[in-house]
């Protein structure tokens, strides 16, 4: 298959083009720089693919959880992209959770098969979802509903392991008697599970394709900033 997948959900950038067998790769600097940088990159790799747009059977990219720029970053390319692919007829599009994408990258750097997925929310939080793998046709089982919570919220059954990005800002607050790895949802990881995926009928039209969103809030209005120096939390003990 020919592939163009990208993750711009954490920070860092993750770009890559598949011909074939045959994968092109980028990694760099996310967060602010990505929306400069994406769609450079993309047309870079492209080139060294012998690849087009208009040669491309889908745009493959991390839905989310994570960054909310990033996310917007990533559906407004992959809409473009997608769009204007094949003169304007359109190529689909292929949404992938960010923390599926964690847990398939673990696996294949770590050989890990029951991995709690954690990518750093911020605000003292952390993304979590349960992957186990099945292998064969079934692939990946994940939670139905991604959580969203404190660090100290993440309670892995025993045996799995943690992967993600939230082990080094939040330490022993996060599951400290389990196994941890560092995993990021890396674009090369979204290729080796988009074929599963659009064979069960995950590609969808370009305008149909939209971010994934855990938390529906990133800021505190004045007042709600006011209230909370007016009357701030009690001490935990």
């Amino acid at each position: 298959m020919n592939l163009l997948a990208f993750d711009t959900s954490t920070d860092t950038l993750s770009i890559a083009v598949q011909h074939g067998d045959t994968v092109w790769q980028h990694t760099g600097p996310g967060g602010p720089q990505a929306s400069a940088t994406l769609i450079p990159t993309v047309r870079q790799l492209l080139a060294q693919a012998g690849l087009s747009f208009d040669t491309l059977d889908a745009i493959v990219f991390g839905r989310g959880p994570g960054s909310f720029t990033g996310l917007r970053t990533a559906c407004a390319v992959a809409q473009g992209l997608a769009f204007g692919a094949r003169g304007g007829q359109g190529v689909p599009v292929l949404p992938i959770d960010t923390l599926l994408a964690v847990a398939e990258e673990a696996r294949q750097q770590y050989g890990c098969t029951q991995v709690v997925a954690v990518l750093d929310a911020r605000m003292d939080e952390v993304y979590h979802a349960q992957c186990e793998w099945l292998g064969g046709d079934s692939g990946w089982r994940t939670d139905a509903d991604f959580g969203l919570g404190a660090p100290e919220t993440v309670l892995p059954p025993a045996g799995w392991t943690v992967a993600g990005n939230a082990r080094a800002p939040y330490g022993d607050r996060l599951a400290p008697t389990a196994p941890h790895v560092v995993a990021l949802p890396t674009a090369t990881a979204l290729l080796r599970l988009a074929p599963a995926l659009l064979a069960a009928g995950g590609g969808m039209p370009a305008s149909d394709a939209l971010p994934r969103y855990i938390r529906d809030k990133v800021a505190q209005t004045t007042v709600e900033r006011a209230a909370l120096r007016a009357n701030p939390p009690a001490a935990q003990p």
